[in-house]
Formats: C-alpha cells, sequence, structure tokens
C-alpha cells in the first residue's frame, strides 16, 4: 500500500522533508548530535567526506574512518526534534521513496548519541562517561506511538508513586537502550546509568533564574527514586526519544554522555570543550574497533 502525500513528505529533489536527504546519504552508524557545530567537529576526524548537508537545525555529514562508512547528524535539543529525526532516518532506511512503499528487507541502523549531561548524583564525576543503560522520559513522546510491549511499566508506576510525580505533568515512561552497543560502548573508563530525559533546560530540569517553580526539590525526588537497585543518574534532553524511537522502528541506539555538570553539588566542568573532545575520540575509537 503506497503512502499518501500528506505523511510521508519529499521534496522536490525527492529527498526527505526535514532532513533534506537521499536514501543512499546514510550510513547504517549514525552518530546525532544536538548542536550543529558538533557536527563538523565530530567528521573532522574522518579520512574522507562524502556528504554534507544543512537543512534547518539539520546538519548531516557522510563519510568514511578507517574504511567504516558513518553519518554524523545534528538533531537540535529536544525529543520533539528526536521523532522527527529518527522517523525520516529510518524511511531513508526502510522506504522506497519512490513507489512510498515500506521495503520488504528491512535495515537495522546503529544511533549512537554523544551529548552532554548534569549528574544528580554526588558520587557520579564531573568530566566522565556515563552510558545510559535506561532511560525515563518526562516528554510524553512515546505514549503517541503503539510502545507498551516495550517500555517497563513497573519503573514508571513506582516512579510515579514514591515521587508523587504531579498528573499535570506528562506521565513518564522507561526504554531500554541497545544491549549490545551499551557492551560495545562501555569500559572501565565509563559509568553506567539510569537517564531522565526532560522536554527543556531549565523550569524542567528544576533550574531557577527568574521564573519560579512549583516543586523546588523536584530534582533531590528524582534522585531518591529507587527501584531493583537501579537510580536515576543524570538529566538531559534527547536519551528516552531516542531509545524509544529505536525500539518502535528496529534500531539499536546507545546514548554516550559527557558529565559536565553536577547539579547535587554545583559544579561544572572547567574545560567542557575538551571533555566533548574526548568523548568524540573515545566513540570514534570504539565505532571502528
Amino acid at each position: 500500500m503506497s503512502l499518501k502525500a500528506s505523511e510521508l513528505i519529499l521534496n522536490e529533489d525527492g529527498s526527505i522533508y526535514h532532513l533534506g536527504l537521499l536514501p543512499h546519504e546514510i550510513a547504517d552508524t549514525v552518530i546525532t548530535v544536538g548542536d550543529p557545530a558538533r557536527v563538523e567537529r565530530i567528521s573532522a576526524y574522518f579520512d574522507k567526506i562524502e556528504i554534507t548537508r544543512m537543512k534547518r537545525e539539520f546538519c548531516t555529514h557522510t563519510g568514511l574512518l578507517d574504511g567504516k562508512r558513518i553519518t554524523v547528524m545534528s538533531t537540535g535539543m529536544g525529543t520533539d526534534n528526536i521523532d522527527i529525526a529518527l522517523t525520516e532516518l529510518d524511511a531513508l532506511a526502510n522506504i522506497d521513496l519512490q513507489k512510498k512503499e515500506v521495503k520488504n528487507d528491512l535495515r537495522a541502523l546503529d544511533i549512537i548519541r554523544i551529548g552532554t549531561t548534569g549528574s544528580i548524583r554526588e558520587d557520579i564525576a564531573l568530566d566522565s562517561f556515563l552510558v545510559s543503560e535506561l532511560a525515563m522520559g518526562f516528554d510524553g513522546l512515546m505514549h503517541f506511538y503503539e510502545s507498551d510491549s516495550f517500555l517497563q511499566a513497573d519503573y514508571a508506576e513506582e516512579f510515579v508513586k514514591q515521587t508523587n510525580w504531579s498528573s499535570k505533568k506528562a506521565y513518564p515512561y522507561v526504554v531500554e537502550g541497545s544491549g549490545r552497543l551499551i557492551e560495545k560502548f562501555s569500559s572501565k573508563d565509563t559509568v553506567k546509568g539510569f537517564t531522565a530525559t526532560n522536554i527543556g533546560f531549565y523550569g524542567p530540569q528544576g533550574r531557577v533564574l527568574r521564573n519560579s517553580i512549583p516543586e523546588a526539590d523536584m530534582n533531590q525526588n528524582i534522585a531518591a527514586f529507587s527501584l531493583n537497585g537501579r537510580s536515576i543518574t543524570n538529566l538531559e534532553m534527547e536519551t528516552s526519544g531516542i531509545y524509544g524511537m529505536s525500539k518502535l522502528l528496529g534500531h539499536h541506539a546507545v546514548s554516550m554522555n559527557a558529565v559536565l555538570a553536577n547539579r547535587a553539588t554545583g559544579e561544572f566542568s572547567a574545560d567542557p570543550g575538551k571533555l566533548v573532545d574526548n568523548l568524540i575520540k573515545y566513540c570514534l575509537e570504539r565505532i571502528v574497533a
């Protein structure tokens, strides 16, 4: 059955609507970053850059490193952009754009987020690398899809009970990353975490400048949650969306986080640029290994 033109939207050159890409322009390994400027910081390590595209906040470079083809793409910040980016990446991989039909043989991508995060636990050191095993989303994205088969309902239900989570907010959901990729990117140089994904940077993460928030102890309540020996370790803005959309579409995902802030101690990295560059190099070494 052909997809309607209003559902699968293409540009005049046949490229996918928001990303501006054609199917042959993405690799099986895709690195996602929030900041468009970070794309060039990563592709600078490539031996060869084949493709560069820029459309809206979506900057994409595809190239080769040690013979491995890699795509690095910016998504902008937030799970709303992740919904667009991962849906269109999947369309490039698994839909015949000319026929507007889903392919019979589906392609699974490896998706690696390289991003920054703030720890909410004193024992997670500043400037460390955190691998997200689980992600709890406060954004509501997965509730717009048929996702119950893979969501960890027990964690969400117990979180709501323990924290008295307000019904005015989106009901949380919990999803696992790819076990294979988590193992591949974990080492003695990383810590494993349970990541909370928030829908904003200030109020949704408990930051107060001029606007007041109704729960001044929100982060402390999130940090106090525990189930099956697991506690939430850090806050950021994309991981739950990446994990959820990847599960829905049959892709593999891992979120790699540079811990540049410790919200529990109030500290911030003295050299966040160097920290991110070190994480980039670490991830590229694991990708081509």
